[in-house]
């Protein structure tokens, strides 16, 4: 059974100033999601779904979803406000409009996922590594979640804070994830800033970067995570339900264990506009090496 890529790709970009998902940074204008693609199909992934908003379908399909789907079994769905809403949750939210998060985000692709599925952001890379990893893990064992997590200190951005989820690991699997949102470095020091209070991280600890494997079974407890979440909080303006953290609770409430593995690749992401030229520059080293053909599909 050949796994399927869910790519989170609704997100608003505040931060980065636009709408980085479709964003070129390859020779041929390939976007940063495309390379993601490419090493998911390189490493035997069936079928790519992109999670994207209805604002930015024409432009999405325009500079990318077409060509990916003459290349690849793809398709993309909707996040959007009112979905697993109900009526009086709707009318309590009808100010809202940050997107509610990335289990919020996850759930909108339920109804299309029909194999145990690996799940990334848009605008990071991973490594084709990670994708070799979790593909075979999914491949092999469908009823068992896992993770790839990263070194801190390789996913830094120079340009700003940034959001990782700390974890805690014992014999090969994960332990606790605590998702701290404004990670930065200050005097040269990697400082976190949880609840007004800054801590120091060495740099070494073990992170998540959102490169999760779940078998279907998971989609009922991010189910019931999301409406014990959106209960709680349907007339918040800000309040994000965030995979994470439904992850760590997975663990936490023995309803399933996530084997965690390993990479040592250097991040390189689309947080912030100055990261553009980065990633620009980082995709073109890797072409020139060989790693990445010039133009990542047969058929353009």
């Amino acid at each position: 059974m050949k796994p399927t890529l869910l790519v989170l790709a609704a997100g608003m970009g505040s931060r980065y100033g636009g709408v980085k998902q479709i964003d070129a940074v390859g020779l041929h204008n390939e976007t940063l999601l495309e390379f993601a693609t490419f090493d998911a199909k390189k490493n035997g992934y069936g079928k790519v779904v992109y999670i994207i908003r209805k604002d930015i379908e024409k432009d999405f399909r325009e500079r990318l979803f077409d060509r990916v789907a003459r290349n690849m079994d793809a398709e993309y769905v909707f996040q959007t406000h009112d979905t697993y809403l109900s009526a009086a949750q709707k009318a309590a939210s009808g100010t809202r409009s940050k997107p509610w998060g990335t289990v919020h985000a996850l759930l909108c692709a339920r109804e299309v996922l029909k194999t145990p599925f690996t799940v990334i952001n848009a605008d990071d890379y991973y490594g084709r590594s990670a994708f070799e990893t979790l593909g075979a893990h999914l491949s092999g064992i469908t009823n068992d979640n896992a993770m790839v997590g990263y070194v801190l200190g390789n996913t830094m951005s120079k340009s700003g804070t940034v959001s990782r989820g700390v974890c805690t690991e014992k014999d090969g699997y994960l332990v606790s994830m605590q998702e701290q949102t404004k990670i930065g470095y200050e005097d040269g020091k990697i400082v976190s800033l949880i609840d007004d209070k800054k801590i120091t991280l060495t740099g070494a600890e073990w992170v998540s970067m959102n490169f999760f494997g779940f078998s279907l079974e998971a989609l009922d407890h991010f189910t019931a995570y999301w409406e014990a979440f959106i209960a709680q909080n349907a007339a918040s303006e800000k309040a994000e339900c965030l995979l994470p953290e439904g992850a760590n609770t997975l663990v936490s409430q023995g309803k399933g264990k996530i084997k965690f593995y390993t990479s040592k690749e250097n991040w390189f992401g689309m947080t912030y506009p100055e990261d553009r030229a980065i990633v620009k520059a980082e995709i073109a080293k890797k072409i020139e090496a060989g790693y990445y053909p010039a133009s990542l599909w047969d058929v353009p």
